[in-house]
């Protein structure tokens, strides 16, 4: 386990899965933490048999001296000990760990009853702003434009459409003056593929050359026709349930099938 990091931040992420599930366990953790003189923010399960603790101290030895205490007790094991990330806030609000099936982009799987759990991490990833290329996947009607719509709202940003099929279609070829600042981008991959000219090629070149955030719909479809070179910073799969299969051939059937006149 590494030491806790000489950082300014006051807030400590501690989760922890539950070994022996004895009578009292939490009591005996959180009274422990009293007794240390650290604060405790918020206390919540996480999946059937893990705790997550959001804490706050100024004390990096009490903070040491906790993990130290902590790894001793049989009952329990450390899981995370450290300044909270964006996705141990999630688990904290929702009581669930986002299911990440890949690495290489992060890439984090989501059915359509969880689209809370999807705006609200989207929505703070926006709020965090930076340059990030973010893919969405899914097959037609699970929710993918309207979720990401839904997380800009959360975040307070102005959201365009510079490809899209939820309103008939759009495909963008210019960007008002205004439009350019503080915007989060959407961008279909089959619709600017298969119907792009090369004036909307040309304001997707640029726009992802931009400091801000892109969300590109059908990522596949898009890297596949190679037009473009860029680096996904992660991935989210939507799908109505688990088992559903994401097929590119009928995603691109069910476009071509799409009644654009």
């Amino acid at each position: 386990m590494r030491r806790w990091p000489n950082k300014a931040e006051n807030l400590l992420y501690l989760e922890y899965d539950i070994q022996q599930n004895k009578p009292g366990l939490l009591g005996a953790v959180t009274t422990l933490i009293g007794m240390l003189g650290l604060n405790i923010i918020t206390v919540t399960g996480i999946e059937p048999k893990s705790r997550g603790l959001l804490l706050e101290t100024r004390s990096e030895g009490k903070v040491q001296a906790l993990l130290n205490a902590l790894n001793e007790v049989e009952a329990i094991k450390v899981t995370a000990f450290r300044h909270p990330t964006l996705l141990d806030r999630i688990a904290l609000r929702h009581g669930k760990r986002l299911d990440m099936v890949e690495v290489n982009p992060p890439t984090y799987r989501f059915v359509r009853e969880e689209l809370g759990v999807l705006v609200d991490f989207l929505g703070d990833t926006i709020k965090e702003g930076g340059n990030q290329v973010i893919g969405i996947r899914g097959m037609p009607r699970v929710g993918k434009t309207e979720a990401a719509i839904a997380a800009c709202v959360y975040a307070n940003k102005r959201w365009i459409l510079l490809s899209s099929t939820i309103i008939r279609q759009a495909l963008r070829t210019e960007l008002l003056l205004e439009e350019s600042v503080n915007s989060i981008f959407l961008i279909d991959g089959i619709t600017s593929t298969t119907r792009g000219t090369d004036a909307h090629w040309a304001l997707l070149e640029k726009t992802l050359q931009e400091p801000t955030l892109k969300i590109i719909e059908h990522p596949d479809i898009f890297l596949r026709d190679g037009r473009l070179k860029i680096d996904l910073d992660f991935i989210i799969e939507i799908r109505h349930h688990q088992e559903d299969v994401i097929c590119l051939e009928d995603i691109s059937m069910s476009f071509t099938a799409f009644d654009m006149s």
